[in-house]
């Protein structure tokens, strides 16, 4: 017979160990797509981590590639904290860049650079926070899946983003090209020299991770979300409000993922196009990012910079492989399904018992 226990103590140290021995699983199994293509996966791995940390120009891709995912991943934290299973940062990170160039193009077009970026960071924050909220409504109200509702959203906006660069927004400028015009100059944000790292966002990303690890350990509501987080009922008998701690952290997790939209359209792209453009699916790798991070903010800037790493990797075996960009999301989601088996087993061991027969 199998019995699953949970277990009485683990410590930060076989917690670790754990993480790294399922990572390693994972790294295996992925590994035979590269042998079945007849390569050697070793040499592919190597190449990877090369491409991606062995040169500077790898290094400053991969610190490009790692600021969405630390916005995205800070905000997942949030919400995972309070055991709210937020699939949605893909949306919410679209949201913000859709409302950046609504408010950048069509509105605030002539206000000064010093107004007008921060102006668009808020409102990126706002829009994202809003869509968040849909959810978190719909769970609290209705006990509506908040899986299948944030999941459902990503593909609602997207489609909605392929409509305004198809459709009202496509731009005069673009030679038929399913894009907005550009934003103005006053809009974009600074790079550093020699790369696409756009440091405002990078800086605002880093700040935030350290404004939201205090929050969450350090402040009464950061308490309540993790009470909500543990054990629901204990919250609902010790009085925490669960619809205000709900919404709270659905709209500080969305707003994050707008931040993420803003930098990506107004440090990258200087233009709204296809969704796949401005996310090469940053929502949904950090939801990997937040867990791998153990759903510490601080360590999420880590965890962003690895998985930031292994998608300038994709773009790499791509490339000089053949594979299709897709491979790294198999081995994207393979390593999510050993992170997750590995958090069963920090909580619960399981044993074979031998059963007598009378």
């Amino acid at each position: 017979m199998i019995l699953v226990e949970r277990r009485k103590t683990f410590t930060p140290i076989q917690n670790f160990l754990l993480i790294i021995i399922f990572i390693f699983l994972s790294l295996i199994i992925s590994s035979s797509i590269f042998t079945l293509k007849g390569l050697n996966p070793f040499y592919v791995l190597s190449k990877i981590l090369l491409s991606s940390f062995g040169s500077l120009y790898g290094i400053k891709e991969t610190i490009t590639k790692s600021i969405p995912l630390i916005l995205c991943g800070v905000g997942l934290s949030i919400a995972f904290k309070g055991k709210f299973w937020n699939i949605g940062a893909e949306g919410q990170l679209l949201i913000g860049a859709v409302v950046a160039t609504w408010f950048g193009l069509f509105i605030g077009k002539d206000l000064p650079s010093f107004i007008l970026i921060p102006t668009l960071f808020i409102l990126g924050f706002i829009g994202g926070g809003l869509i968040g909220l849909i959810p978190a409504f719909l769970k609290v109200k209705f006990n509506i899946n908040e899986v299948i509702t944030t999941l459902m959203l990503n593909y609602i906006i997207e489609n909605f983003v392929s409509y305004l660069v198809y459709g009202p927004w496509k731009g005069k400028t673009q030679y038929g090209f399913p894009y907005t015009d550009n934003l103005p100059q006053n809009a974009l944000l600074p790079i550093i020299k020699g790369s696409r790292i756009h440091y405002p966002t990078l800086i605002i990303g880093v700040i935030l991770a350290f404004l939201v690890y205090l929050l969450l350990f350090k402040t009464k509501i950061g308490y309540e979300i993790r009470v909500v987080g543990e054990n629901p009922l204990a919250a609902k008998y010790s009085g925490i409000d669960f619809l205000k701690v709900t919404l709270f952290i659905m709209f500080l997790s969305g707003g994050l993922a707008g931040i993420a939209g803003v930098g990506e359209l107004t440090g990258i792209h200087k233009h709204l196009t296809y969704p796949f453009q401005i996310s090469s699916g940053y929502g949904y790798t950090s939801i990997i990012v937040a867990w791998l991070a153990g759903l510490n903010p601080l360590v999420v800037i880590f965890s962003s910079l690895f998985f930031g790493g292994i998608l300038v990797g994709g773009d790499i075996i791509q490339t000089s492989f053949g594979f299709p960009f897709a491979t790294i999301n198999i081995f994207n989601g393979l390593m999510l399904f050993f992170i997750s088996a590995s958090y069963f087993f920090v909580n619960y061991r399981v044993r074979f018992v031998r059963v007598k027969h009378e």
